[in-house]
């Protein structure tokens, strides 16, 4: 009977390992796919709008972006190690510090947006003509 229930823990702990590392790979893959949107916005900026703000703001949200995708990455092989050779309990503390990553991620999308929105305002008063 115990090792049954022991079983189910482990299973447990491996599911929600696994649900977390699928998830944090989804998260820097999000968070790479911005990288190149921002060299994007960063050619336009400098060709074409040509102001220095919107570059100090690209600038920042990038670095924000470099340093959060970094600490999701270590974040991840920790996770891997700890699914391979970890035998401790996924339990409410573990739970709370991955909602604590999740919402460090949101705050760069956050403010990703932002930035974007305050790109394509600047970005219309540009036409052909």
């Amino acid at each position: 009977m115990k090792t049954e229930i022991s079983y189910k823990i482990e299973m447990h702990r491996r599911l929600c390992l696994q649900k977390d590392v699928k998830e944090v790979k989804y998260w820097i893959g999000v968070l790479e796919h911005f990288n190149n949107e921002l060299d994007h916005f960063k050619i336009i900026e400098k060709q074409l709008i040509k102001q220095s703000s919107l570059s100090g703001t690209i600038q920042a949200v990038r670095r924000k972006n470099i340093l959060n995708m970094a600490a999701l990455c270590k974040y991840e092989q920790a996770l891997k190690v700890e699914q391979e050779y970890g035998k401790i309990e996924y339990d409410v503390t573990r739970s709370k510090l991955h909602e604590q990553k999740r919402d460090s991620y949101l705050k760069v999308i956050e403010d990703y947006n932002i930035l974007k929105h305050q790109f394509y305002v600047l970005l219309r008063k540009y036409h052909r003509k």
